[in-house]
Formats: structure tokens, sequence, C-alpha cells
């Protein structure tokens, strides 16, 4: 397995810098071809007599073809020459925007895109909600945070919960794990199950090692919050990537209480791969 077809997805009004970069890093690797894609709401205008006002719909609609021209410009100077071929999707749609998105990622065999902000977190018209789109895609989204602009795969760890999704994100992730070389599992678990969990992750392990990946399995315990931890012990080891699953829970768990998802997968301080 490899990645031989990538999506990038651009925010309107961003500087894109970092998912670029590491989506040119990952087309040389892999010899893939990039998508680029973009997308974006018309404002909703009502006047005083409860109709759309005309100047102000065209006003709109002239700065969104604007704004899609420049990413697409965007995404052409920073790619020409690192993939085996670039194609230019966008489009103005009612829908939201993870809909889209999700809808054109049949053609890709991973997605790249900066974490759930957009210029403005209470403008739906520009903003991507990543949960809903890793909800929907049926494919891995690599998330970029601020900042980090390549991607070098000295650290990388697969957060292990024994679930559907995280089986799928190991699975989805073979072609990033075989280029690292190197990987650890690691499970948080409380003491009374350690040795369970460690079992856990020694089968993944070894798994990946068939692969030709120098994995191991570590086990973890915590009688605290899983996602604080988890998200110390990442920054302490000097992650560059993380695997896992997403919305390992109920949705409405996730949003009520917090989790892993929210708390570390959807807000990352290092690149993330996620699977639902």
């Amino acid at each position: 397995m490899t990645y031989k077809s990538l999506m990038v997805h651009l925010e309107l009004k961003g500087d894109n810098q970092g998912v670029l970069k590491i989506a040119g890093e990952l087309a040389e690797r892999f010899g893939a071809k990039v998508t680029g894609i973009a997308a974006c709401q018309p404002i909703l205008v009502i006047s005083n007599e409860g109709f759309a006002a005309p100047e102000v719909i065209m006003q709109d609609r002239e700065e969104m073809v604007r704004e899609l021209s420049a990413a697409e410009s965007q995404f052409r100077t920073a790619l020409t020459g690192r993939a085996s071929e670039l194609e230019w999707r966008s489009s103005i749609t009612y829908a939201p925007l993870a809909d889209y998105i999700a809808d054109e990622a049949r053609s890709a065999d991973l997605i790249i895109t900066a974490k759930d902000i957009g210029p403005d977190l209470f403008d739906e018209s520009r903003r991507v909600r990543l949960g809903d789109l890793a909800m929907r895609a049926g494919r891995p989204l690599l998330v970029v945070p601020d900042g980090v602009t390549s991607l070098p795969l000295r650290h990388v760890f697969v957060g292990w919960k024994d679930s559907r999704e995280a089986r799928r994100a190991v699975a989805d992730a073979v072609p990033l794990l075989k280029a690292a070389g190197l990987a650890t599992i690691v499970e948080i678990a409380p003491e009374h199950q350690r040795a369970a969990a460690q079992a856990r992750v020694d089968d993944v392990a070894n798994a990946l090692k068939r692969h030709g990946v120098d994995a191991s399995g570590r086990t973890l315990t915590t009688a605290g919050a899983e996602a604080g931890f988890l998200h110390a012990f990442l920054l302490d080891s000097h992650c560059d990537l993380l695997v896992a699953g997403a919305y390992g829970h109920n949705r409405l768990r996730e949003w009520a209480f917090g989790g892993v998802t929210e708390d570390v997968l959807l807000n990352p301080s290092f690149c993330v791969l996620l699977s639902h």
C-alpha cells in the first residue's frame, strides 16, 4: 500500500504554507498526484423587505471567485514540479464545506488539511469542521497545526484504543509508518489492566513489523484524564506524528464531556493522522 493520490485542502485567505509544504514532501516521497481543493458558502443577506440585496450578492460572489482563484494560484505555485500531476477542484456551495470535500475525497488516498480553524471561528462560510470531515470522508486525514511546515517522521506514535477506528487508522497509516521505519504503539490504561494493554500494543507492533516497521509497544498508566496525559507525554517525546482513530466514543459523549478526539486530535501541537 502507498499514497498515490493526495488531496490538500486550502483555507481561503489563509497562508496554507504548512499544508502545501507537507503535501509537496509527501508527493515527492510517494510519487503522488496532488489535488488541491477549496470551498466557500455564499453569505445570506436579507434586506428590510425580506429579500436578498442583489448588489451585495454580486459583490459576495465576486469576492468568492477572487478567493478561490488566489487559492488555486497559491496551490500551483507551491507544488508545480513536486507532484506527478496537479489538479484543482473548488466550489461555491450552500452545503456544509466538509460535505463537499468528503464527496470529492473519493479520488484521494489521503486528505491533508489544517486544524479546525478558519479566518473567523464563527464564519461558517469559510470553515471546514474536521470532526464532520473525518466522519464522512472514508479517508484518513493528516491534520497540520499552525507553524508546522515539514513532517520529519523521526518520532512517530500510534495512540492505541482497541477499537475499529484505531485499527482503521493503523492500516491507513502504513505508508507513513513504513517511511518512518520506526514507531511506538501507546495505550493508556489503569494499573490493573496494564498486562492486557501491553499484550494489545505488542500485537499491533508485531503486525507492523511484518510491514517493515521497527515498532514497539508501550503501556502508560494514569488515574487522571487520558487526553491531557497523552498530550503531555507526546510533547515530552517530541512527537512529529500521531496516528489515531477518530471518535472512538459516541459523538454526543465527545461533545458533552470532551475526549481524546477533541482535545488532542482536532487541536494538535504536532501532525496527526486520524481515521474513522
